[in-house]
Formats: C-alpha cells, sequence, structure tokens
C-alpha cells in the first residue's frame, strides 16, 4: 500500500499552491484565532487557509467558505503515541466517536491485545476496521506474542509472520519490546525482529522497566528507541541520557504523570511525549484523551504551550509523521479549536480540513470497513473467526480452585497503589472459618487463579492477592495482559467458579458474583476484549459493575478491573501469577506451579524455564 504520486496528486498541489499564494480563494478559511506556532511557541494572530485537507497559509486570507474564530486558539491536533485501542473494550469506530471530540487525530496503537487471542487475524481485523475512520490510527506491530517465554498465549508470532505488514503505510515500526532479557541476551529471534524493523526504516519501541547500566546500554544498542514504563525522574532521566524518548503515561490503571511532570520542561521535554496507554470508555467520556493529560500537567506546574507540544510536535518527529503536528504550510489540516490554554477546553475539532466534532459531539465521523460490519451471528460473520470465537477452554467447577498449604508461609502477590508495579508478601498460612485456606479478608488476602482459554489445555496458576480489598464474592475478567487467560479474584471458591463459567459462557467479558448469584456481567465476544455496544452503554455498564465490585470491598481508588487484568502479566515487576504459575518476574523464574491439589517447585535448565507440573506446556518441557 505504498503512496502512488501520479497527476491528480500533481493537480492537488497545483491547486494548494494557488491558493497559498492567493491567486486563488482556499476551500476555507479559519479567521480570528489566535494560532499556537509551535515552533517559535507563539501565538500568531491570523487566518489558516485550508485546501484539500492540507493547510496552505497563516496570514490574511479569504476563502470560498469562512468559520469565524474570534476569541480561541487553534492548535495542532493531538497525538497519542502509545495505546491499546483493545483497553477501549468497544470497537475502533466507537474509540473514534470518544476520542475526536477531545481533539485526537491521530493514535499510534499497539494490537499487542489481540493479537495475543487470535495471531495474525487479529493483527489483520485491526487494521481493516481502522482503515475506513476519519481517525488517523496508526499501528506498531506487536513486538512480543506471547509477552514471555513462561506464557501460554492465543498465537506465537515470529518475523516472518510480521513481515508481510511492513508494506502498510500505517505501520510504523515494532511495538514495544517487552522481552528485554531476550534482547540483551542477543536472542536469534528477537534479532530478526529488530533486522526486519531496521531494514524497513522502521521505530522500534521499547518496554523495560527498571532497566539501566549496561543492561540499559544493551536495549538501545538494539535500536530500542522509547520507553513507556517509567514512574521515577531518575529512571526516566537514565534512559533519556542514553537516547531514548520517554513516553510519560497517564492511563487508566498506570498513572506516572505526577511522579514525571518536571520532565514537562526544557532541555528533557522535547524527548518526551504523553500517551495513554490503556484507556477505559469511562475516563475517555468523562475525563477526557490527550487534552485531559494536558490540562492536568498544567495543573501539576507544567507550561501550557509544552504541555500542547507534548501532544503534538513532539509525538510527530518521534514516528516520522512529517505532515501532523503543527499549525503550519504543507501540514494536514488537522486542528484542535480551544477556548483557552490553561482550561484546555476543545470548542471544535477540524480533520483534513472537515469540521468533525464540536462541542463534544461527532459531526462527521469514518466510514468502518464493510467486512467487518455486523453478520447473520452479530458481529463479523464468516470472517475472522478466531477473533469473534476466541474461547476454547472446558467449563471450570469448584474443585479447580483448591489450593492446600505447602510449608509454613503463602507468598502474596502485593499491589502498588497507582502503579502496575508489585511486589512479593510472606504471610503465614492460615485457615480463616468460612473461607478456603489461606483466604483471611481481615488481612486482605483474597485467591486469585488464571485459567488457560485458547487451546483447552486445561492450565491454570492458583494462589494470592493482596491490597485488591475483595471481602466477599468474586471478580473474573478476561481481559488479562497480555495472553488474555481468563483471570479470577475471590474469597470463595464457588463464586469465583461461577464468576469464571460466566465470562466463558459469554466468551469473553467481566463478571462480578456474590453468594452464588451472578450481579452483573458485561460480554465482551470480540477476542474476549471488546464489544460491539457503544461506549455510552459500556461505560453505564462498568460503573454498574464498579459499584458491585465495590460493595464487596474493592477498595477506593482502585479500578477492580484494569487492575486485575495486569496481575498476571509476566513482564512487570515484582511478582505475577499466570497459567505456568507464580512468576518472580526480575529474576525470571517460576516459583510455585499448581495444578489441582498439587505444589510443583521449578527447576532452571540450560537457561531456560521448566516447570515439572502438568500445567506446563510441551514445548517448555
Amino acid at each position: 500500500m505504498r503512496k502512488t504520486f501520479n497527476t491528480s496528486y500533481k493537480e492537488a498541489l497545483r491547486e494548494r499552491i494557488l491558493a497559498a499564494s492567493g491567486v486563488k480563494r482556499a476551500g476555507l478559511v479559519l479567521k480570528g484565532a489566535k494560532v499556537l506556532n509551535v515552533f517559535t511557541r507563539e501565538l500568531e494572530e491570523a487566518d489558516v487557509a485550508v485546501q484539500d485537507g492540507f493547510i496552505v497559509g497563516i496570514g490574511a486570507y479569504r476563502g470560498e467558505e469562512e468559520h469565524d474564530l474570534t476569541g480561541r486558539i487553534i492548535c495542532p491536533g493531538f497525538i497519542d503515541g502509545h495505546i491499546h485501542l483493545e483497553s477501549s473494550m468497544v470497537r475502533p469506530e466507537e474509540f473514534e466517536r470518544a476520542v475526536l471530540p477531545h481533539g485526537t487525530t491521530a493514535v499510534v496503537t499497539d494490537p499487542h491485545e489481540i493479537a495475543n487471542v487470535a495471531g495474525t487475524e487479529g493483527i489483520e481485523y485491526m487494521l481493516r476496521e481502522t482503515e475506513g475512520l476519519l481517525l488517523d490510527v496508526y499501528v506498531m506491530l506487536p513486538s512480543c506474542v506471547p509477552a514471555a517465554a513462561m506464557e501460554e498465549s492465543g498465537a506465537v508470532l515470529q518475523a516472518e509472520e510480521l513481515r508481510r505488514f511492513y508494506d502498510n503505510d500505517r505501520v510504523l515500526g515494532l511495538a514495544e519490546l517487552m522481552n528485554a532479557p531476550g534482547t540483551i541476551a542477543a536472542e536469534d529471534g528477537v534479532l530478526s525482529k529488530l533486522e526486519d524493523a531496521a531494514r524497513m526504516k522502521k521505530r522500534v519501541d521499547g518496554h523495560a522497566p527498571g532497566l539501566s547500566g549496561k543492561a540499559l546500554n544493551a536495549y538501545c544498542t538494539a535500536g530500542v528507541a522509547s520507553d513507556h514504563e517509567c514512574c521515577k525522574k531518575e529512571e526516566a532521566l537514565q534512559k533519556l541520557r542514553r537516547g531514548q524518548w520517554i513516553m510519560i503515561r497517564e492511563g487508566t490503571a498506570a498513572r506516572n504523570l505526577e511522579a514525571l511532570i518536571s520532565l514537562c520542561k526544557d532541555p528533557w521535554a522535547s524527548r518526551c511525549m504523553f500517551v495513554t496507554d490503556d484507556k477505559h470508555p469511562g475516563d475517555l467520556r468523562r475525563l477526557g484523551h490527550m487534552d485531559w493529560i494536558i490540562r492536568r500537567a498544567v495543573l501539576l506546574g507544567a507550561d501550557p504551550v509544552t504541555a500542547v507540544l507534548m501532544a503534538t510536535l513532539y509525538p510527530a518527529r518521534y514516528f516520522g509523521l512529517r505532515e501532523n503536528g503543527a499549525v503550519a504550510p504543507g501540514y494536514r489540516a488537522d486542528l484542535a479549536v480551544l477556548t483557552d490554554l490553561e482550561e484546555m477546553r476543545v470548542e471544535r475539532v477540524y480533520k483534513n480540513g472537515r469540521l468533525a466534532a464540536e462541542n463534544g459531539r461527532v459531526l462527521h465521523k469514518g466510514i468502518p470497513s464493510a467486512v467487518c460490519k455486523k453478520g447473520a451471528d452479530g458481529l463479523g460473520g464468516e470472517s475472522f473467526q478466531s477473533v469473534f470465537h476466541s474461547f476454547r477452554m472446558a467449563p471450570v467447577r469448584t474443585q479447580d480452585l483448591k489450593l492446600e498449604p505447602e510449608g509454613d508461609t503463602v507468598r502474596v502477590i502485593q499491589l502498588t497503589p497507582k502503579e502496575l508495579l508489585t511486589r512479593e508478601r510472606l504471610e503465614p498460612w492460615t485457615h480463616v472459618a468460612g473461607f478456603p485456606p489461606g483466604v483471611d479478608p481481615a488481612r486482605d488476602i483474597v485467591k486469585l487463579a488464571v485459567f488457560e482459554r485458547h487451546k483447552g489445555t486445561g492450565h491454570k496458576g492458583v494462589g494470592f492477592l493482596g491490597g485488591y480489598g475483595l471481602k466477599a464474592g468474586a471478580v473474573a475478567t478476561s481481559v488479562a495482559h497480555d495472553s488474555h487467560n481468563l483471570i479470577v479474584a475471590g474469597v470463595s471458591d464457588s463464586d469465583m467458579a461461577l464468576a469464571a463459567e460466566a465470562v466463558r459462557k459469554a466468551e469473553g467479558g467481566i463478571a462480578v458474583v456474590k453468594g452464588g448469584t451472578l450481579l452483573g456481567i458485561l460480554p465482551l465476544p470480540i477476542g474476549g476484549l471488546m464489544t460491539p455496544m457503544t461506549a455510552q452503554a459500556v461505560d453505564e455498564k462498568l460503573e454498574e459493575l464498579k459499584r458491585l465490585a465495590a460493595g464487596l470491598g474493592v477498595r477506593e481508588g482502585i479500578d477492580p478491573f484494569m487492575t486485575l487484568a495486569f496481575v498476571s502479566l509476566p513482564v512487570i515487576p515484582a511478582l505475577r501469577l499466570n497459567t505456568c504459575g507464580l512468576i518472580d518476574v526480575e529474576r525470571q523464574e517460576i516459583l510455585e506451579v499448581s495444578f489441582g491439589e498439587t505444589q510443583f517447585r521449578n527447576e532452571k535448565v540450560g537457561g531456560k524455564l521448566y516447570g515439572s507440573g502438568e500445567n506446563i506446556s510441551p514445548e517448555r518441557k
């Protein structure tokens, strides 16, 4: 899908040049506003002339169509440099409807969530679903499917499976390289992916929390150009010194802006950008998208113009989007019209020179691919079967949750407030009346289980979670980064089994259970990650489920579902649980492997991890 430059391009360019020079009237002129110049950091009082979707002039112009924007500020449309669209839980068409009114005109997505479920078919689905949107959706190819050797996802993607996607103009590079240990060890499979990206002159994004010293040098030597996992300024500065760009993340689960706010000034800001990573529809509707991050940065002390640049020019420079990120001749007419720079209220949004949203309402949107429109089954017809029918697992039974004491202590995965990091918490085994062994709500210890759901292996991990706050019932979800197996937390084995079964029968979703009763469920039948419902409907259902979870004791300030979704991800320190068992992320070791009522210890052989239990897949034995 390479661009071709033919007579039609030449004629369009001629028209733009003539409009820029004033020989002819421009198609559209926005008059009377102050224009934010991202190059000189000035506010210029000038008209903005637009022809065929491009800005052709800043100055005094007449247009075939003129809009009076007196008293307003025109700035470039916002760019989210790193997001997983699947985490919005809605189809890309609905995501566009949610973010366009907030001034977002482009996003860079990593579809590794759907790729972990459906492999290359998942990537193809996201490309097809986004190709007709008005919102520019660029793609970074998933670098780690699965995220780690100690994962069981629905697919394994090597360099040869990814290579063909580089022919698509919207593919900008290789997404977050979570396999930092494999990169530093120069593993052949990782090097093949890096070689392809280098040959195509594409960006490589990073994901390496806590990496420093010679290991960081090796990671940067491999060509990894960015990181979005920094939660402390000291770590971010180390990576900036080694030439990496820092993506300052402020999403639904992980919020690092306050800790990194001092980077939002010279000399660091020009190598930083704002990103969301993961964003639930409720946050998008009530708080906003990139406009909310800019607004929050200003409240925390950032200069407003600098904050705007970190969501416009700087991400455009990083990704090589030469037509994006500025209000200047030759740039796309992707514009956010603001009431002022402090409140950052977006009044109008122009996309490709066309009024797309006004006062929070979408006026014009893109057209999704016909291939992905609803079929007879209510979803995708006969297309993308591995996306729309992704559950292949046996029913979950109460006895599948049993876990008997081994030794005197139990390892508890302790959550860290407002961060994705966890720590190990050692507690004595107890048996509190009315609860399964080890579960003690009074000490904030609940049971946690992860079930493989892609290939019917029957594998599972069972352990304990702290800091979640649950006092009764259970919460289950098929959104469990990054392999998206079925994860459930609870204080009752029977309630956990019921919640897990509700999700399985729905072929994906989020369920809340108490006392043998299903209190509520949000079905997510698209890969177990997304729904064809509207963003408003999803938001309302999620809020209902959050209230139910809070009623069961989930701590205030914790998103019960987004937080739970990351507990199984074995690439973020320090302790995780997945279908392989309990994982020490920093040592990359399986500490405990659980299957039924039996516990197994791991052994390290030839530098690779092998479990001695039935739940370790054959290729890992």
